[in-house]
């Protein structure tokens, strides 16, 4: 005789599929999930379990990614350093994990992974460990290493769950708008009967697949002592959809559209959200793709060609005109003019001779050089500028109202729910008390307090967009609307970025004009375009030398003149004995809106402040012009970021403006970054926002939307709190029945939305 073994569903241990399991312990959906729950129990990571927040997804064995893919580098101390990508990160825990289980690897010596945009640097001794062993085990565990340049994968889980919301929340309502339309015409009770379990079946798998990660993250939250919204969201989705089925059952209408409905717009800020996490590391990246990835060395045998990364302190390397300079480093032979814009943020290029230092990354626009390696690639000013970005990105969110006044809001909905059930138990028995809490805790369903800031953010997105500043998210509105002080780069960003002649007799400049004609030098083009502009005829210059890094000569009317560098902004014009015929003086133009933009943002009570790598004396010449009172020039990349972290902790809301690659760490650093739309690909990337029509005015016109949408986004959660306090406070006592709760319920939000359509009226109007 055989006894039949009992069989039961349970969720899969490690990914939460359901399962049918025979006897007691831990029950796997399949070898994958088995395998990652082992190492995790293997290494010692038990803590994980308890750490997380939702669960992870099921792995699928090796990604398809070829680890070969993924660049390293070698480090002066011998170990080998990558970074990389890893998608599918669902919580803080994935994170935690993720970290421990490349650090169980053995010759792993650093791992760190950002939450906040799922970029991974690794470092470990080659000789005992390997990169390949490391990310195998993070790949066994479901998560998708990636190259930092390689398309991101996409949580399909999510996106799986969100489409099966949609496609069921389109048909209930459209089954649900003829139902009540029969209401009021008639309608035949078997469709009646029809309409009801065709709801209810469509609304099943929304319930318990697409609102799956509601309710785990309520009950992680109730493990670890948490009270988030997840928790009403969960016990509202349950107690409507308990309701469905029972009026289904019974022959009475339930409010499955509402459900349906809900579930499928809160499931699309989570994949609004998830999609906003890459932006900083990929800026990272495009600083780590400007250094050049080769070098020419010089050994006593010849050149060689290397990687950059080999290069070493002492090595020698040799530079033609047009090449990018692949190290820190002095010039030992040669002359040539460099430019050092993309990491400096000077318009001109810069002569350089013996004894001067270049830097990684800057192109040799003239000439030829031998230099002297100071830094290996992994030192350089390049390389801490990255770094900078990747520790900016990791920057947590600052929470919201909404965030705090949550715990509060769950914790009041649920006693008021607790009390409702057991007043009306003991007034008119459980039956009635049932429905009159599912009535409460449905029209108190936080949809609206949730969605209050983002869609007055968003509104604010649009105000800003339609006026030149595009921001690239929510979090972004509400932290510009916080801004009280503003630092903008000069060069590109206040100015134009071109040299034009401020100064010249017009003997002086025909005759340089006359030799320039033949050069393509941005200086020479702009005495050019001078002369012509002033209507003075221009010599054929004879003979014509340019040499780099040192000037240019030529004969006019017979007489040989030299047109060469006479200090920041000013070039001379001397006879070939030496004497001085006159000199030009040059400065970038200011952007025409700039005065009127200073003034704007002065009279919203914002501090201006001209932050740039320039010349000191043609910094403070601009910021008279453009009416800043404070000037901070000859800064490095870094001394921005500093000069910018420094003021944020002195508790300042800065917003930093700017458009080259030099600008990228305080871009990131500071509480708001804005790039120009011509800027470089990195300082777009990192930024919180582009001006596209590169007119600086448009700064007031962004902040003006921000702090108005921030204003609404106030107005809308308080106005939430306390329509919710009234209506729950009718349903508890017994004046709202379910029905109408599921009405009230998307009316909430309504109101939301009615705020969020203020904003452009208030930017219109000119209020904050």
């Amino acid at each position: 005789m055989s006894l039949a073994v009992r069989r039961e569903v349970r969720p899969c241990a490690w990914c939460g599929a359901g399962v049918e399991a025979e006897g007691p312990g831990e029950a796997f959906c399949c070898p994958g999930c088995e395998t990652a729950s082992v190492m995790v129990h293997g290494a010692g990571l038990e803590a994980y379990f308890a750490k997380r927040d939702v669960l992870p997804a099921r792995p699928q064995g090796r990604s398809s990614l070829s680890w070969a893919q993924i660049p390293r580098q070698t480090l002066p101390d011998g170990c080998v350093e990558a970074t990389f990508h890893v998608d599918g990160l669902r919580c803080a825990a994935c994170t935690w994990l993720t970290e421990r289980v490349m650090l169980d690897a053995p010759g792993v010596v650093q791992a760190q992974v950002s939450y906040g945009t799922g970029a991974a640097r690794v470092r470990w001794d080659p000789r005992t460990a390997s990169l390949e062993e490391a990310l195998q085990r993070v790949s066994l565990l479901g998560y998708s290493p990636r190259a930092v340049d390689a398309a991101p994968t996409d949580d399909r889980d999510l996106l799986n769950r969100l489409g099966v919301a949609a496609f069921a929340a389109g048909n209930v309502m459209m089954i649900a708008a003829a139902v009540y339309l029969g209401w009021f015409s008639g309608m035949d009770e078997g469709f009646q009967v029809l309409f009801r379990w065709v709801s209810l079946l469509l609304a099943t798998p929304v319930t318990f697949y697409s609102a799956a990660p509601f309710f785990q993250g309520a009950i992680n939250g109730l493990r670890h002592r948490l009270l988030h919204m997840d928790l009403p969201i969960a016990l509202a989705v349950a107690a409507v959809y308990a309701h469905g089925l029972y009026a289904t059952l019974v022959g009475r209408e339930g409010w499955l559209d509402s459900l349906t409905m809900l579930v499928a717009l809160l499931l699309v800020g989570k994949v609004l959200e998830q999609r906003g996490r890459r932006r900083a590391a990929e800026a990272a990246q495009a600083l780590a793709v400007q250094a050049p990835s080769r070098a020419r060395r010089i050994t006593p045998m010849g050149l060689e060609e290397i990687p950059a990364s080999e290069l070493r302190a002492g090595d020698r390397i040799e530079l033609a005109a047009g090449e990018e300079i692949a190290a820190d480093g002095r010039v030992l032979e040669g002359h040539g003019r460099v430019q050092m814009g993309l990491l400096t943020g000077e318009s001109e290029a810069v002569a350089v001779g013996p004894g001067r230092t270049v830097i990684a990354g800057a192109v040799l626009a003239e000439g030829h050089l031998r230099v002297q390696v100071q830094a290996p690639a992994a030192e350089s000013m390049l390389a801490r500028m990255a770094d900078l970005l990747r520790e900016a990105a990791s920057r947590p969110p600052e929470p919201t109202t909404a965030d705090r006044l949550a715990p509060w809001f769950v914790g009041l909905t649920l006693l008021a729910a607790a009390i409702t059930f057991g007043v009306w138990t003991v007034l008119d028995g459980p039956a009635h008390a049932l429905e009159i809490t599912v009535a409460v805790l449905v029209v108190a369903c936080p949809c609206a307090l949730a969605l209050a800031a983002p869609l007055a953010a968003h509104a604010g997105l649009g105000a800003a967009a339609r006026r030149g500043l595009l921001l690239r998210g929510g979090d972004a509105v509400r932290r510009t609307s916080q801004v009280d002080l503003i630092a903008l780069d000069k060069t590109g960003t206040l100015t134009w970025g071109q040299p034009r002649v401020v100064a010249a007799e017009d003997r002086v400049l025909r005759i340089a004009a006359g030799i320039e004609r033949a050069s393509v030098h941005p200086i020479a083009r702009a005495i050019v375009d001078e002369a012509g502009a002033r209507g003075i005829p221009l010599p054929l210059g004879e003979r014509v030398r340019e040499t780099p890094g040192q000037g240019i000569e030529g004969l006019v009317d017979g007489r040989l003149w030299r047109v060469q560098s006479g200090g920041a902004g000013v070039v001379e014009v001397r006879e070939e004995g030496g004497a001085l015929l006159g000199r030009i003086h040059l400065r970038d133009r200011l952007r025409e809106e700039a005065v009127a933009a200073v003034s704007g943002l002065k009279a919203l009570g914002v501090q201006v402040v001209l932050l740039t790598g320039d010349h000191p004396e043609v910094a403070r010449e601009i910021a008279a012009q453009a009416g800043i009172d404070q000037v901070l020039a000859a800064r490095s990349p870094e001394d921005k970021a500093a000069w910018i972290a420094a003021r944020r902790a002195e508790g300042r809301h800065v917003m930093f403006v700017g458009d080259g690659v030099n600008d990228g760490p305080a871009l990131a650093e500071a509480d708001v970054g804005i790039a120009m739309g011509h800027g470089a690909a990195s300082s777009v990337l990192v930024a919180d926002g582009i001006l596209v029509g590169e007119r600086v005015d448009a700064l007031r016109s962004g902040l003006l939307a921000a702090r108005a949408a921030a204003r609404v986004g106030r107005i809308s959660v308080w106005r939430s709190v306390v329509y919710n306090v009234a209506t729950v406070l009718l349903a508890m006592f017994g004046l709202i029945n379910p029905l109408v709760a599921a009405v009230l319920m998307p009316l909430s939000s309504g109101l939301v939305i009615a705020g969020a359509m203020s904003v452009e009226g208030r930017v219109l109007r000119g209020q904050r």
